[in-house]
């Protein structure tokens, strides 16, 4: 792997909220595309790649998903509890001592992709250059990405550096779930809670915020009615591509 960690981190924290009132007696992690959580979805895609320990956070409605995660025997699971919900960043943050000094992947527990060819982890793992990238992020073209609003997050450039500062939306990349971080972007953080974006943001001001173009399909599933159309899609086997 490059030099990764072999431990990654999975975000499994978030209230929710568009997904009410669904997630009022459930986390959203535990919803099922497909037949299986989307927590495990991305629990696999780690596997799959020979990743052997995952710290997964959880705050809003733990005992649930730390019962879910106790059947599973193919990964080392640390669970990282937050007794105050420390957003994205900070939660990677507070969790930043199980990887060492090495950098590592680090998944959304609530947004399930679907591999090409090749596995995506993998193909960012081979293209992974420490010597000029402080992150790596996973993205589709937004125009392909399903349950995405069309404003976009990034642009990339055919190095595929990537960026964002000063450029409106839309903006033709979105991200979807996975990353590559070195731990020391959250080095000197004096936050506690703080997004993700902030790490990006650091990382893209000096030139090393770079990106890949996932090769498969995705659905970003943000509400109750999301959920229904990517079962649905899936059950009729047309799959997630842009044009169903």
């Amino acid at each position: 792997m490059k030099g990764i960690s072999n431990t990654a981190m999975v975000l499994a924290a978030g209230l929710g909220t568009r997904m009410r009132p669904l997630t009022l007696q459930k986390p959203k992690p535990l919803f099922e595309v497909g037949g299986r959580t989307m927590l495990d979805h991305a629990l696999d895609k780690l596997v799959a790649v020979g990743i052997g320990c995952v710290v997964v956070n959880t705050f809003y409605l733990p005992e649930q998903i730390e019962a879910h995660l106790a059947a599973r025997r193919d990964i080392e699971i640390i669970i990282s509890r937050e007794t105050e919900l420390l957003d994205t960043g900070g939660g990677i943050k507070n969790a930043l001592h199980h990887f060492g000094d090495r950098p590592f992947f680090a998944l959304n527990a609530d947004l399930p992709w679907m591999d090409g060819d090749q596995p995506s982890l993998s193909r960012m793992a081979d293209i992974w250059d420490a010597t000029k990238m402080d992150g790596l992020l996973l993205l589709m073209p937004t125009n392909k990405a399903r349950g995405f609003a069309a404003t976009g997050d990034f642009a990339m450039d055919k190095d595929g550096r990537v960026w964002r500062k000063d450029l409106p939306p839309p903006r033709p990349y979105v991200w979807i779930s996975a990353q590559i971080l070195k731990p020391e972007l959250f080095a000197g953080e004096p936050e506690k809670k703080f997004s993700n974006n902030k790490i990006w943001d650091k990382a893209e001001a000096q030139n090393r915020l770079y990106g890949i173009e996932h090769n498969g399909t995705c659905y970003h599933v943000g509400t109750p009615q999301d959920l229904d159309k990517a079962n649905a899609l899936l059950a009729s086997g047309q799959g997630w591509q842009a044009n169903t």
